[in-house]
């Protein structure tokens, strides 16, 4: 399977960066956006911007078209059942807080547990965090294997009576570990546990069928998705949507509203109050189609190819430690350099052109399972090419030579 990186899609990579041709070796915390995205956009708030879902007038029957096209293009992606299964949020960060607070909160009660991995991202666990805090649940934490794979039976040692949430990650953002997300599905909803993932790596790098994996929600975020910010969305059973509460209150996520009562509108849009990113929407699906025509096995493929490149290439540094060999893993390369401190050696990498990303990249819980205070990371993006890596490469070698 032939793929060639697009990097003429992509105008940023042809800004030099302190005179070096730029290697943005950083998709994992945001992927660049490619010319067909900013164009949807720019085209979409040139010419047919209005609000949604409020008049009756031409621009805004077309914004609300585009709007809810963009759902579904969501759907499609993720091959949801039904297109009302799709929340527009700000963000994966806001759809993992979002099941917290109008699934969760009305059901668990004090020694109750939420069972999670300690490689989640602080968005897979902070949400938790506040039901410990405010309503005494308990987190039970499955463990992290020394090459950064868990164990899907662990879940099912973990999960009690008790239990009334799985969390984990689908990929991991530092150790690029790709987990069995339908095995444990399966084992937690033996068990009567329904499973949240936090699809905000994983769906940028497998091909995601929440059909198939049946989960109950499924959060992912547009910036790491090749589109822009402050929009992603959150998949969730129906059947669950429909006995949640409202997350927050205003316009648009109401049936009717009087001096002395409320009620609320159908999902989604009980979920999503007021104005929403509504230009970001047109740009959130112009990046999904775009993946989708490019051909998402071989932007795989691709990746993983220039992971291994770059994977052999640092096996030279007797210096260097890799965190995360999980078989099957994604295209992330973690690590830790003897004698360098991560944001030192990132500092000089960026001299050389280079963009990586240094420190705990939120994950907290994970650097303290394996003794870390932060690692570098390298995360490759369907433009990442093996000059990138030898750049990184190149980089290192001049690190070493000026921190020890």
């Amino acid at each position: 399977m032939s793929f060639t990186p697009p990097l003429h899609d992509f105008p940023i990579l042809s800004r030099p960066i302190n005179g070096k041709k730029l290697a943005y070796l950083d998709s994992a915390a945001s992927a660049q956006k490619p010319k067909q995205v900013l164009e949807a956009m720019t085209n979409f708030a040139s010419s047919s911007y209005s609000n949604v879902h409020r008049g009756v007038h031409k621009l805004a029957a077309e914004s609300t078209e585009a709007y809810e096209k963009a759902r579904g293009t969501v759907a499609k992606f993720l091959n949801a059942k039904h297109m009302d299964e799709i929340i527009l949020t700000h963000g994966g960060t806001e759809g993992l807080n979002l099941v917290s607070y109008s699934y969760l909160a009305p059901r668990i009660s004090a020694g109750d547990e939420i069972v999670l991995t300690k490689m989640e991202h602080h968005s897979n666990i902070v949400p938790w965090h506040f039901l410990r805090e405010r309503q005494g649940a308990k987190l039970k934490w499955v463990d992290v294997r020394e090459d950064g794979s868990i164990n899907a039976a662990a879940f099912g040692a973990a999960i009690t009576p008790k239990t009334k949430l799985v969390a984990v990650t689908h990929m991991s953002n530092v150790l690029g570990t790709i987990n069995p997300i339908k095995d444990i599905v399966a084992i937690a909803h033996a068990k009567g546990v329904p499973v949240v993932v936090d699809g905000c790596q994983g769906a940028v790098h497998e091909i995601v069928d929440v059909q198939d994996l049946d989960v109950d929600f499924y959060a992912i975020a547009s910036h790491k998705l090749y589109g822009p910010t402050g929009i992603g969305a959150l998949y969730a059973k129906r059947a669950h949507l429909k006995s949640m509460r409202p997350f927050n209150g205003g316009g648009e996520m109401i049936a009717e509203v009087t001096e002395d009562h409320v009620s609320y509108a159908e999902p989604p849009a009980r979920f999503e109050a007021g104005t929403p990113p509504i230009i970001e929407a047109v740009g959130f699906a112009a990046a999904l189609d775009y993946l989708t025509g490019l051909g998402r096995a071989a932007i795989k493929e691709h990746e993983n190819a220039v992971y291994a490149y770059a994977r052999d290439a640092v096996r030279q540094f007797n210096w260097l430690r890799v965190i995360g060999e999980a078989e099957g893993k994604g295209a992330i390369l973690s690590f830790e350099a003897e004698g360098m401190h991560a944001h030192d050696l990132a500092t000089i990498l960026d001299h050389e052109g280079v963009a990586c990303r240094a420190g705990h990249h939120c994950a907290q819980v994970l650097m303290d399972r394996f003794g870390l205070a932060s690692t570098t990371r390298a995360s490759f993006g369907l433009y990442s090419t093996r000059d990138d890596v030898d750049s990184l490469i190149a980089g290192l070698e001049k690190a070493r030579k000026i921190l020890t």
